[in-house]
């Protein structure tokens, strides 16, 4: 039996039906139509492909309905453009004073168009894009945005260079959190930190900003410091004492042998047992334990220590 012929003005007034009643737009693959004579929409959609019943051809139901009720076409989409991205993304700029992302959602200047659909597009190869390339790598190549993704490496040469223009700023080395490097724009001290720690951006894993500048000769790695031995503070004391002619003491400043230590810091070593010290200990005590007699600056011998009831040791 020969199928009733079709228009165009049929069709779109079961879509809209549909549309009011189930509250979406139908499909090829949705089964029969309500209020037709045992129609379905996949016969719809066979006689706008092939033009059969009376139908010019060439169409289809996702095609009729882009063009007439103004839904998007999944499998026909417009193709995107360099330059339309960019003027999107400069608008996304403006509202929200933020670059896009891939998951900045929905593109205000383009309707139904998502972050995630041109980043897919730049990534594949869909819609116009020769693919290979993502968001990120358009923003960085012409308008200069940080690309997380493809950050530039680093090296101990470069990091050292950066700490030495710091020092002369601020007359101290930089930590972890000094913030903003200024010589390279964009980084901060915390993100050389982590590529030390960890290992990225051309860097060897393990290391640290502080373990660095101590390698380096720069700044002291006060949580690694050297262990101390009570033979080599009686040695720094001896050479003192050759030099100045007075026992040092805690306040006596650096130690001539070894200029990044302190007598101060020797003697908290001693008293708090740090720097594999056991504490408990003193500068004076060490010394006196080990017969380090001077003279004064008054030319006087040392002092004799007086026991109790007149005697001396």
């Amino acid at each position: 039996m020969r199928r009733p012929e079709l228009t165009v003005a049929q069709i779109l007034r079961w879509i809209d039906e549909w549309k009011a009643r189930l509250g979406r737009w139908p499909k090829r693959d949705n089964g029969r139509i309500p209020g037709s004579l045992g129609e379905t929409w996949s016969a719809i959609e066979q006689a706008l492909r092939k033009g059969h019943r009376g139908l010019p051809g060439k169409s289809s139901l996702a095609r009729l309905l882009a063009e007439r009720r103004g839904v998007r076409n999944r499998g026909c989409l417009p193709r995107f453009t360099i330059a339309g991205i960019l003027a999107w993304a400069d608008d996304h700029k403006r509202r929200k004073a933020r670059w896009p992302t891939v998951r900045s959602g929905v593109i205000a200047a383009a309707s139904g168009e998502t972050w995630s659909a041109v980043h897919n597009a730049l990534a594949l190869g869909a819609r116009g894009m020769p693919g290979g390339s993502s968001l990120a790598r358009v923003l960085a190549k012409y308008r200069s945005v940080r690309n997380h993704y493809a950050l530039p490496r680093f090296s101990k040469k470069r990091i050292l260079r950066w700490a030495d223009a710091f020092y002369c700023r601020h007359r101290r080395w930089p930590t972890r959190l000094s913030g903003a490097i200024p010589e390279a724009p964009g980084e901060t001290w915390a993100h050389v930190q982590n590529a030390l720690v960890q290992g990225d951006r051309g860097l060897k894993a393990g290391s640290s900003l502080a373990r660095l500048l101590d390698e380096a000769g720069r700044a002291r790695n006060r949580k690694a410091l050297p262990p101390f031995q009570n033979k080599q503070i009686v040695a720094w004391a001896a050479d003192h004492i050759r030099r100045t002619g007075i026992r040092p003491t805690h306040l006596s400043g650096p130690i001539h042998a070894e200029p990044r230590e302190t007598w101060g810091g020797v003697h908290a070593a001693l008293s708090q047992g740090r720097r594999g010290l056991p504490g408990g200990d003193s500068l004076y005590r060490l010394l006196l334990r080990h017969h380090l007699s001077v003279r004064d600056r008054r030319g006087l011998p040392p002092k004799r220590h007086v026991q109790r009831g007149g005697g001396l040791r």
